[in-house]
């Protein structure tokens, strides 16, 4: 028989409002941006009037923590389900601020009209109509006497009835007095078990993860300054996208301002580069696995609770330590220096967009690599290497599309106890043997995806190699992928179209190269035989019709390093699925030599 590892009540709601003022509930969401919008608010105060249920509350307990002294110290309640429900009663009822979206702190203004008894966002016409209350707020301030409310309202609309204007704002204000459920959920369930139960109970299918739970942790931190650990995660992750936030940290935040994180992060302000925009998963993910050299979020969470993973029992000294290396990691992962090196490294592979690079986290464990490296005083050198193959084998193995949590703890493991040369050369026998190469990646580059991992690899070998565009003299590919050009067919696709190919068909990644779109204008939809014979006579000394290359041998080099088999001057629609064939094998063979040159 299993014991159950929650409790369900039933709380006025004016009950948890004063713990959370109390601080015996902690929400971490309210120091984030409030997602609803005001209608949403608006909607809520009306199922209360109306008595409509709204859902439950869920806190998760935290542990009962071992001080060092021997004492043990209560564990405060988190609320992982209900933040928002909760903020938008404390900003409508008692005037609280909240953050909208642009980190701006204010007021959400709910209206009410006692005699239709309806709710609306405050707004300029409501606040001159004077049959509306514009801000209900005020109805539940000790320091209004609702007798002059009243009063007034009936002052200012002579055809109202007192007794009933005051019956509906005090039935109004008896809405706190509203039972709410509340489900605390037992300190020693496993994250597993946590969310499991969230799901069940949350109707909307919105699904917490680790990176939620370790926010929740620590924001909820008081003794070790998580709050202002939290911030610094959100302020980076924002002012990452957000250059200009910087500004309005300064001007609104003076306290986070006057801070260290403030001071190592304060380097985003001039920086527009968006190669890699992490998000507050992103950071925590690096931040942790590099410096507790694990994998799983799910450790975070416990570790920063204080738990002993021998006695399986909390510990403050624990905490305090995980707190200490958590912030080690984090100032680590923003620091200038560490971050635009780990950006230059990528690029120097050759991914050189943001719109390369289809996996966040294998460009998250790139960073894990890199910062890892470096804490153990390798050659920068040999740390750039290792950092752009560690990269690119991940995106053409898929090495962490599945179970990333997984191989993020086996990889860590592995390259915290072993030599990471030794390490990457095992991994590389296992994963990139002959059959890969000569097979597997053949097969890979059969997709009509535009976006594939392993097209991207392709453009990324020819920006390292400072390929020029297909049939450029001197644009080069980097140059078009950098400007915002575009791919086109080699085959064109109104003339594959109208031989009666699918667009699955002739939308394959073997049939796609940058080319100046004016190149390619002038191609339209002629067969390659048609136009690369034109080509060689633009060569013989005929005049320019296709872009500036003026002799065969430039030429050629054009074709060979943008993988274009010599056959197809003499090819037409019969001959396009040879074609295919003959393309993804000198692909496939060129990504081969790319990544063995990085």
């Amino acid at each position: 028989m299993k014991l159950q590892k929650y409790s369900v009540n039933q709380h006025l709601i004016e009950t948890v409002l004063s713990w959370i003022k109390a601080g015996e509930i902690a929400i971490p969401e309210m120091q984030r941006p409030f997602v609803w919008d005001a209608a949403k608010v608006r909607d809520l105060l009306d199922s209360l009037y109306q008595g409509y249920p709204i859902g439950y509350l869920i806190a998760w307990k935290n542990p009962n923590v071992r001080l060092k002294d021997g004492s043990s110290s209560e564990g405060k309640k988190i609320l992982i389900d209900g933040q928002q429900r909760v903020t938008a009663l404390n900003a409508a009822l008692l005037g609280e601020y909240v953050i909208n979206s642009d980190y701006n702190r204010v007021k959400i203004r709910i209206a009410f009209h006692p005699i239709e008894q309806k709710f609306e966002v405050s707004n300029t016409f409501i606040e001159k109509d004077t049959r509306w209350i514009p801000d209900i707020s005020q109805l539940f301030s000790k320091n209004e006497s609702i007798f002059k409310i009243v009063s007034k309202y009936c002052e200012n609309n002579p055809d109202t009835d007192f007794e009933t204007v005051y019956e509906r704002i005090e039935y109004l204000r008896s809405i706190i007095q509203k039972q709410i459920g509340f489900i605390e959920l037992s300190s020693d369930l496993d994250i597993e078990t946590v969310t499991e139960i969230f799901i069940r109970i949350n109707s909307k299918g919105v699904v917490l993860s680790q990176a939620d739970f370790a926010m929740s942790k620590i924001a909820s931190n008081e003794t070790y300054s998580g709050s202002m650990l939290r911030k610094c995660i959100d302020y980076f992750c924002h002012m990452a996208v957000a250059p200009e936030f910087y500004n309005h940290i300064v001007e609104y935040d003076k306290e986070f301002a006057d801070t260290v994180y403030f001071q190592k992060m304060s380097w985003l302000k001039n920086e527009n580069d968006d190669l890699y925009d992490p998000n507050y998963t992103d950071l925590l993910r690096v931040a942790f696995t590099s410096e507790f050299h694990r994998g799983r979020l799910a450790d975070l969470v416990s570790l920063l609770s204080g738990r002993n993973f021998e006695t399986r029992t909390y510990e403050e000294n624990i905490a305090e330590e995980s707190f200490k290396r958590l912030e080690k990691g984090i100032l680590n992962f923003i620091n200038e220096n560490n971050f635009k090196k780990f950006v230059m490294i990528i690029k120097s592979a050759g991914f050189i967009a943001s719109h390369m690079i289809r996996s966040q986290n294998a460009l998250n464990f790139a960073y894990i690599v890199y910062l890892t490296l470096r804490s153990n005083g390798f050659n920068q050198a040999l740390i750039e290497s290792y950092v752009r193959k560690w990269f690119v084998l991940s995106i053409l193995t898929g090495r962490y599309s599945g179970s990333p949590e997984t191989m993020f703890d086996l990889d860590i493991r592995n390259i915290a106890s072993r030599n990471f040369g030794e390490y990457l050369q095992g991994v590389e026998s296992a994963e990139l043997s002959d059959a890969f190469w000569d097979v597997a990646l053949v097969q890979g580059l059969e997709t009509a995806t535009a976006s594939s991992p392993l097209f991207n690899v392709f453009l990324a070998a020819q920006v390292r190699n400072n390929d020029k565009g297909f049939l450029s003299r001197d644009i080069t590919v980097k140059d078009l992928i950098s400007h915002l050009g575009d791919i086109h067919h080699i085959f064109p696709r109104d003339y594959l179209k109208k031989n009666g190919l699918k667009k699955s068909q002739y939308n394959q990644v073997a049939n796609y190269v940058y080319m100046q779109s004016e190149i390619n204008i002038k191609i339209g939809n002629k067969a390659p035989e048609v136009y690369f014979q034109e080509l060689l006579r633009q060569c013989d000394g005929f005049g320019l019709k296709y872009g500036g290359i003026s002799d065969r041998a430039t030429l050629e080099e054009n074709l060979r390093m943008n993988c274009i088999p010599s056959s197809v001057f003499n090819m037409n629609v019969n001959n396009y699925h040879e074609f295919l064939e003959q393309r993804r094998l000198l692909m496939a063979k060129k990504i081969r030599e790319y990544y063995y040159s990085l």
